[in-house]
């Protein structure tokens, strides 16, 4: 069963050019993983819940910042292993020395049957289009390159996917 996912991509313009706002998944099975292990901010819905309200209450719950006032650009959506994920961009800036992430429990070690509370990201970092293009998890990569398009920038030479799906724009 595919799992419906919503997030939102905050961004910045800099002197040298867009940084797109990612976060690093808490826990112990991702501490020291860097590359392909970033996401936007984003979450499951259900189909009674409208998507963009699931990823501004995605985006608060797992950092903590107020959303920007400022339309929503849509990004489209992707679908990658389980999940289909759909995005939205809004211009704005936060500290990320702020973040403020809900916290989560697993089991861990994985199936031993003890628990533990975990933040459901431990950090947030400003990335250009390219850095996040290396540090997202490799299905959300399409929507640097929405982004990119929306924005009217050059975007990051993108490798194909590697499933062969492309993004499909709203």
């Amino acid at each position: 069963m595919v799992k419906l996912s919503a997030g939102l991509l905050l961004y910045r313009s800099m002197d040298h050019g867009i940084e797109v706002l990612l976060v690093h998944p808490g826990g112990p099975f991702w501490a020291g993983k860097e590359d392909g292990v970033w996401s936007l901010p984003k979450g499951e819905y259900n189909k009674a819940e409208e998507p963009h309200a699931a990823a501004k209450r995605e985006f608060t719950e797992e950092t903590g910042f107020a959303i920007p006032e400022g339309d929503l650009l849509p990004l489209g959506e992707v679908t990658y292993g389980n999940k289909k994920v759909v995005a939205w961009a809004i211009e704005g800036d936060a500290d990320v020395a702020q973040l403020k992430s809900n916290l989560i429990t697993i089991d861990w070690p994985p199936k031993s049957g003890k628990t533990m509370e975990i933040p459901e990201c431990d950090r947030a970092e400003w990335f250009d289009l390219a850095t996040a293009e290396m540090k997202l998890v490799k299905g959300q990569v399409p929507f640097i390159q929405a982004l990119a398009k929306v924005l009217h920038v050059e975007a990051p030479k993108m490798a194909p996917p590697e499933d062969g799906k492309q993004l499909s724009l709203l």
